[in-house]
């Protein structure tokens, strides 16, 4: 059925993790599955026995100490039950375990799924950090039902959306995922009545508080992992983690462009033409900004690592985005001053332009 190293069989080390071992044994079971063209029933089988053992933590303890080895192993050790087999056959092709006579009554360990819930946070909150407080719903048996969701004395029924068999099966085509019954929690039964207290759910009304921190520079839809706070899991299995997505609420002075910051920095026509030094904000107060003769509507400027805070330690850089502020209403002084400088600095801003034009067109240049 399967080669005495089931670590071979898969190709990997000892010390790969459930993922890789996961994902060593769907590339291969892939390749040599019999309704494929070049299928291999016999490699097949040896593939789903390596991945029983190694996907299984007991059966997995059991091989690295020497005391489990396949039939045809050439040895003793704990025999092979091909009742496991017979279960993963039913899962990659679809089926749902525990279905049937002569299978196991209840479901088998399941992780618990994953949870996710949302935050908001202020622009200045995410740049230095902080910490916030989550509802944790209560995951203790509710006292009146004792956990199993009905009234005291309610009649327990076969779960409608699973059929009692405690999981549900999500297929992608080749492969087949179970996951624990969101309706009956993986019992496979409901009550016909549910528990006034605790709403059906089995679990104590109420919950708890968890604080999360939340790391400085997280971006806006940052998710912050919290190991082992999902749901529980079925028949002792582990729970899931929870994930924390962080919102962060938009700054009305900086904009964020990666881990650096932009300000749109309003000058006047004055300044420039001639240019000069300015006080501009910062993340910690003003700085002074020398701006050239001439700058430009559009032009950038950098202070640097004065940005978002990032890895190592370090800082973004701070841009500001120059935006020439023009006066709408001059009075009659102010119109004859700019008309004076007009003439004075004798320059058509749009002569190379139409120039440009005429060519592309094919026409003579005039003027």
């Amino acid at each position: 059925m399967a080669a005495a190293d089931p670590y071979k069989t898969l190709g990997v080390e000892r010390s790969a993790s459930p993922e890789a071992i996961k994902k060593a044994y769907r590339a291969l079971a892939r390749k040599h599955h019999p309704d494929n063209s070049g299928g291999d029933e016999n490699r097949f089988k040896e593939i789903q026995g390596a991945y029983d053992i190694l996907s299984d933590p007991e059966k997995k303890a059991a091989f690295d100490r020497g005391g489990f080895q396949m039939p045809g192993a050439g040895g003793a050790g704990v025999p092979f039950d091909m009742s496991d087999l017979s279960d993963l056959l039913g899962s990659f092709l679809g089926g749902r375990r525990g279905a049937g006579p002569g299978s196991r009554s209840g479901p088998a360990p399941a992780r618990g799924r994953d949870l996710e819930t949302q935050v908001r946070i202020s622009f200045a909150q995410s740049l230095d950090g902080t910490e916030v407080s989550l509802p944790v719903p209560s995951q203790d048996p509710c006292p009146d039902c004792r956990g199993t969701g009905g009234r005291p004395g309610s009649a327990m029924t076969t779960c409608p959306e699973c059929s009692g068999q405690g999981v549900t099966v999500q297929s992608d085509g080749l492969f087949s995922t179970q996951m624990p019954c969101p309706k009956c929690r993986g019992v496979g039964r409901v009550p016909k009545d549910p528990c006034p207290t605790c709403r059906g759910t089995g679990r104590r009304p109420g919950g708890s508080s968890l604080r999360v921190k939340v790391p400085s520079g997280i971006r806006d839809g940052g998710r912050i992992k919290v190991g082992g706070r999902g749901e529980p899991g079925v028949g002792n299995g582990p729970r899931g983690d929870l994930y924390v997505v962080v919102h962060v609420a938009p700054s009305q002075v900086f904009v964020r462009k990666g881990d650096n910051l932009e300000i749109e920095l309003p000058i006047s026509v004055s300044e420039a033409l001639l240019g000069g030094e300015v006080r501009v904000p910062t993340l910690d107060g003003t700085k002074t900004l020398r701006l050239a003769a001439g700058t430009r509507n559009g032009t950038v400027q950098r202070l640097k690592e004065l940005g978002a805070p990032k890895s190592g330690g370090k800082r973004g850089d701070l841009h500001y985005r120059i935006a020439i502020e023009i006066p709408k209403d001059l009075t009659a002084e102010q119109k004859d001053l700019a008309e004076k400088l007009g003439a004075s600095l004798d320059q058509d801003p749009r002569a190379e332009l139409l120039k440009r034009a005429e060519r592309l067109r094919g026409a003579p240049a005039s003027g």
